[in-house]
C-alpha cells in the first residue's frame, strides 16, 4: 500500500483518515471557541502514523489555507504527507501546512500540532519576550517559561525549524514564535489544543500581573514538583 496514493489505501487505513479528518475539523471549532483565532487564521493538525516506525509513511490531516471556520467540514479537510503535498482532499493545504509536517518529521512523538492568532500570546511574541514562570499552572503545563523562538517567514520549512530547536531545549509544549504568535504541539491535535488555551491564558494571566506591579518567580524546585505531579499524578489513569 502507498500512503501518497488513496487508490491503494486497505479499507481500515481509509477509515482511519476519515475518522481522523472527523476529529480534526471538531477541534478546529474550538478555536474560535475560545478566541484564539480571527478570521481564518490559525490551523489544527493530526498525524496519521504509517506502518514505518521510521515514520516515513506518517500522512497529516489539515485544514484548507483561508476557508471559514464555519465551513471546515470533515470533508473540507485536507491529507497531506510529511514533505507537505496534497495526498487527500480539494483545497489547497494550510500556508502553515510545511511547518507542521517538519514539525511531525522532526519530533516523532508528536501526535498533533497547532497555530493561532489570539491576543496576548502574540503580544508577548511581539517583544520578543518568553512568558516567565510564575504561575502554579505554569509549573503544571509547561514545566518552566514559555520559550520565544526565531523570527521566521511563513512559506516554506523555517517555522518548523525554529518550533523544533526551541522545543528540544523546553520541557513546553508553546513556543511563541517572535513577531508571529504560538505554536503548541501534543500527543495528538487535542492535547495540542489544550496548551493553545493555556498558552493564551497564563499570557493574559502573566500580562495583567505585571501591569500591577513585579512578578514573584516560583523556584526551580517548585516548578519541578509541579510539572511531575501533573504529568504523571493528576487527572484519570
Amino acid at each position: 500500500m502507498d500512503r501518497r496514493n488513496p487508490d491503494t489505501w486497505t479499507p481500515e487505513f481509509a477509515r482511519e483518515i476519515e475518522r481522523v479528518r472527523e476529529y480534526v475539523a471538531t477541534l478546529h471549532a474550538e478555536l474560535p471557541r475560545w478566541g484564539l483565532v480571527v478570521w481564518t487564521a490559525g490551523n489544527v493538525s493530526q498525524r496519521v502514523r504509517g506502518a514505518a516506525e521510521d515514520g516515513s509513511q506518517d500522512l497529516l490531516v489539515i485544514k484548507p489555507s483561508g476557508v471559514s471556520y464555519d465551513d471546515l467540514t470533515p470533508e473540507a479537510m485536507v491529507v497531506c504527507d510529511l514533505d507537505g503535498n496534497l495526498v487527500l482532499g480539494e483545497g489547497t493545504p494550510s500556508s502553515d501546512t510545511a511547518a507542521h509536517a517538519y514539525v511531525y518529521r522532526h519530533m516523532s512523538e508528536v501526535g498533533g500540532v497547532v497555530h493561532t492568532h489570539s491576543t496576548y500570546a502574540p503580544a508577548w511574541a511581539a517583544r520578543g519576550e518568553e512568558i516567565p514562570c510564575v504561575l502554579t499552572m505554569m509549573g503544571d503545563e509547561f514545566g518552566g517559561p514559555v520559550p520565544v523562538g526565531p523570527f521566521a517567514l511563513i512559506g516554506d520549512d523555517s517555522i518548523g525549524r525554529g518550533i523544533v530547536d526551541t522545543l528540544r531545549e523546553s520541557r513546553s509544549p508553546a513556543v511563541l514564535m517572535r513577531n508571529h504568535g504560538p505554536f503548541t504541539v501534543g500527543r495528538d491535535a487535542r492535547a495540542a489544543v489544550k496548551a493553545a488555551v493555556m498558552v493564551e491564558e497564563v499570557a493574559k494571566t502573566v500580562h495583567v500581573a505585571r501591569a500591577g506591579g513585579p512578578l514573584v518567580p516560583i523556584e526551580q524546585h517548585h516548578i519541578d514538583s509541579l510539572y511531575d505531579r501533573y504529568q504523571n499524578v493528576y487527572g484519570q489513569h
